[in-house]
């Protein structure tokens, strides 16, 4: 590292630090990143401030990540989406796998496959029976083209060998409000959305795309137990900065996330949105860089063969 960068680093952080989250406020990635930035800005000791860059599927905010100075000043909180996902949808402006400096996973929250409560399968191999009996007559909601639901329902089909509609949505209110209302059948459903409507029987949940169960729902098996082992599907999120940023700044950086993750009040205020917080051997650097690659090895195929198109 030249003797700037050296010195840039030894005397970093020096002033706020922005984290871009690429949609807009008061969605789930916005909501545990301002408990993750509130944590660093008390460990590194200068604001850390959030700025919501949304659009184009997270791309617009991610493109600003790209192309900031690689200071450490600029930041980016991805999901498995921007992250991933996205390569295989848009014509992007920035490369996925070499413009970006991975810092560290932060939270986690596998998807539920959650159906109407009208629906006669009563767990997940009735399910998957009544879908190869109705062939095309189903309808899944997602909350749009290449979302995660949208994804991991094509990763369902192929698993299983059903076939159904899909109706895409602008938000994951109207798709659980559809749900519960009985106007589609199925959703592969984040946990912060499907929880409240499971607790009150308004939704049947068939099972946690998951290794294991869910604190929040002990009695809602995981894929492997309900008989689909290792169909597995979380929204991750992560912490990133441009390519090029000091090694000594990621790991000041590196160091600040893994202090939130072990504050207590971290913790609590992640478990009470649905979210899992991930293990120290998970939290490195190069865990993270590792992850993207057998994300995008995994992901890209299913996403390319379903024909899925950026809207």
């Amino acid at each position: 590292m030249p003797l700037s960068g050296i010195a840039r680093a030894e005397d970093y952080p020096s002033r706020a630090i922005t984290v871009i989250v690429p949609f807009a406020a008061g969605g789930p990635l916005d909501i545990s990143g301002r408990i993750l930035t509130a944590s660093m800005q008390q460990t590194l000791g200068q604001p850390v401030i959030v700025e919501n860059v949304g659009g184009a599927g997270g791309t617009i905010g991610l493109a600003r990540v790209a192309r900031a100075d690689p200071d450490g000043y600029t930041l980016g909180l991805s999901i498995l989406n921007t992250q991933v996902i996205n390569g295989a949808l848009y014509n992007l402006s920035y490369d996925l796998q070499k413009d970006f400096e991975p810092i560290a996973l932060y939270t986690d929250g596998p998807l539920l496959i959650v159906g109407r409560k009208t629906l006669p399968a009563n767990n997940l191999q009735e399910l998957i029976a009544w879908l190869k009996a109705n062939p095309d007559k189903a309808t899944a909601g997602t909350t749009g083209v290449g979302s995660p639901q949208h994804v991991a329902g094509a990763l369902f089909e192929k698993a299983t060998g059903t076939h159904f509609q899909v109706t895409h949505y602008r938000g994951g209110g109207q798709v659980t409000q559809d749900l519960v209302g009985g106007q589609i059948d199925l959703v592969f459903s984040d946990i912060v959305t499907a929880v409240p409507q499971i607790r009150t029987g308004n939704i049947k949940a068939y099972a946690v795309m998951a290794k294991t169960r869910l604190a929040l729902l002990p009695n809602v098996p995981t894929t492997d137990e309900a008989g689909l082992p290792g169909l597995y599907s979380s929204i991750w999120n992560s912490l990133w900065a441009p390519k090029g940023t000091p090694r000594p700044i990621i790991d000041k950086l590196n160091a600040a996330v893994v202090a939130a993750v072990d504050d207590p009040k971290v913790q609590a205020r992640v478990a009470d949105i649905g979210r899992t917080l991930f293990p120290h051997d998970m939290m490195t650097p190069e865990a993270l860089g590792k992850l993207q690659q057998n994300e995008i090895a995994k992901w890209w195929p299913i996403v390319k063969a379903a024909g899925m198109k950026a809207e």
